[in-house]
């Protein structure tokens, strides 16, 4: 390992351009993690913090089921009335509103039932008019007290609290009561208070029906049975995550980015130290001849890639965590230690199977052809 040290520092111009790829790369495969898991969370954030095991969706909605399935009433007293399940409905759509200082701003209103396991601030959804806006919102000027109207229905709500930060499809969450929501999914604009005659659902007349139904099922529960007999297609809450909006095509162009990184890595690491190993024949003919053992050499070679390959990785991390720092809350970026550590792991051991690529030619040394004796 000395010698393995000691030629590090003899071609250590050689080192340092090989070290300052691996440096970039990494830093690449963590900024991309990073932008990654933002995303994510910027998108399915306020799903992962509903408190529900299960959503049951209306048949035939495979795709976009947020934006398409409607269970009624009927589907909800279904799965009320089942053993093992507690259900509650839940609405989810995205609109605009204005403050009553005149600040602009999109949400995603969630409809819940006041005082269900998915209120997240209970006593603070008990009037029609009130509203709980996510931390996200109250960045945006959204202060409890003020009030929100949303836009083309004239609907106006009072702001009576703030919970976590939390999104859906990139857009700050606000919760309020499922009745409200209702207004705001169905109510038509410019609709009436009363039931005279309108192109859409005057507020009096407006349709029992729901995005879905939220459940919290005990372990073996047959949800399967209650689909068939309620007419509703049941997912885990993670199962539902593609639903939501840009989640699939946002994570499988940015998962086939870290892929590619991924394979990068061993391509560019193993060529540098297939051309390393060429260049050091007279060296490890010298060192065969001597009486080194192939697995001393294959140790001696592997720790010089493993110092380079590791140096250069940690070099990434902290690039890439600076830039996290940099970006800040501005841009959805998220990138936990112990997800940098996994990914910064995952790069040294596929540059390292790179550089491993390239031990054939050590392992198989013959001292005296390397040394010119068949000359």
């Amino acid at each position: 390992m000395l010698l393995a040290l000691l030629e590090l520092k003899a071609a250590r111009g050689r080192f340092l351009l090989m070290g300052s790829v691996v440096v970039l790369v990494a830093a690449l495969v963590g900024v991309v993690s990073g932008f990654t898991t933002g995303l994510g969370d910027d998108t399915v954030s306020a799903l992962r913090r509903l408190p529900a095991t299960h959503l049951a969706f209306a048949p035939g909605t495979s795709t976009d089921q947020f934006a398409r399935s409607l269970v009624d009433d009927t589907a909800l007293d279904g799965w009320r009335a089942r053993p093992g399940v507690r259900a509650t409905p839940l609405g989810t759509t995205i609109t605009r509103g204005t403050t009553g200082s005149g600040v602009e701003v999109d949400f995603a209103a969630f409809g819940v039932e006041p005082g269900s396991f998915l209120d997240p601030a209970p006593g603070s959804l008990e009037r029609p008019d009130t509203v709980v806006v996510s931390r996200r919102l109250a960045d945006q000027g959204v202060r409890p007290g003020d009030t929100l109207t949303v836009d083309r229905l004239g609907i106006t709500l009072t702001v009576t609290g703030t919970t976590a930060r939390s999104s859906y499809g990139h857009v700050a969450a606000a919760y309020l009561p499922i009745a409200t929501w209702q207004r705001i999914r169905f109510t038509a604009p410019g609709a009436p208070a009363s039931g005279a005659p309108t192109s859409g659902p005057s507020v009096d007349r407006l349709p029992g029906q729901y995005t879905a139904v939220a459940l919290q099922a005990d372990p073996g529960v047959d949800l399967a049975a209650a689909d068939r007999d309620l007419r509703t297609r049941t997912l885990t809450v993670e199962a539902a995550y593609p639903a939501a909006p840009g989640y699939t095509g946002e994570r499988v162009t940015m998962t086939s980015i870290q892929a590619f990184l991924y394979v990068i890595a061993p391509l560019v690491v193993g060529a540098f130290f297939a051309v390393w190993t060429v260049q050091r024949q007279p060296e490890l003919a010298l060192l065969r001849a001597m009486g080194a053992s192939r697995r001393r050499l294959l140790a001696h070679t592997l720790g010089q890639a493993a110092v380079v390959v590791t140096a250069g990785a940690l070099a990434g991390a902290a690039l890439a965590g600076a830039v996290g720092l940099l970006v800040g809350s501005k841009v959805p970026f998220s990138l936990p230690a112990t997800a940098l550590a996994a990914t910064m792991a995952s790069v040294i051991l596929t540059a390292l199977a790179g550089a491993a690529v390239t031990l054939r030619r050590v392992a198989t040394v013959d001292p005296m052809t390397m040394l010119g004796a068949g000359r």
